[in-house]
């Protein structure tokens, strides 16, 4: 089946999602994330603080092609990874790309109490998850398929992404 690349912006479920995915199908979870905040040693906000979000996209670039050549994965980006036309084509590479959405509102109830979210740190509005949405909307289309999230349980996502799988393989197939 190749790889499953899960994109959207935070708050979308693709942590929760990819886990629950790779373990239905026996398949290695990576979040994208995680690989940054080991490499680096710190967390996300300590890097955008320190060193700003230009260093940040840059091992996130770095990372994501070094995952070139693995196999049976799921894979959870973080939510800006599409922005650059290097890393979209890098996770065309990769595997099958799924975007997972959910409207401005539904994130923000689900980030209300979070404080890990370096671009909303500062400004957890409305009006600013609207404003990163809509500019990173264009970069998000650009998926094989678009799932939305809210209204569904982690389990209801899954088996949807798993019956699009299949009708996918299956039209590969004829």
């Amino acid at each position: 089946m190749g790889n499953i690349i899960l994109t959207g912006f935070m708050g979308t479920g693709k942590s929760s999602v990819g886990k629950e995915l790779a373990l239905r199908l026996n398949y290695r979870y990576i979040d994208l994330d995680a690989l940054i905040v080991a490499e680096a040693g710190i967390s996300i906000n300590e890097i955008f603080t320190r060193d700003g979000e230009t260093a940040f996209r840059a091992i996130e670039a770095r990372l994501l092609s070094s995952l070139k050549g693995e196999e049976n994965m799921v894979l959870s980006t973080g939510g800006g990874a599409v922005i650059a036309g290097e890393n979209r084509r890098v996770l065309r590479e990769l595997g099958m790309v799924i975007n997972l959405v959910a409207p401005a509102e539904e994130i923000l109830l689900r980030l209300r109490h979070e404080h890990d979210r370096p671009l909303l740190n500062n400004d957890k509005s409305l009006e600013r998850i609207r404003a990163l949405i809509a500019h990173r909307e264009p970069f998000y289309a650009d998926a094989d398929v678009r799932i939305e999230t809210c209204g569904k349980t982690v389990a209801g996502i899954v088996d949807e992404i798993l019956i699009w799988l299949k009708r996918a393989g299956a039209r590969g197939q004829a």
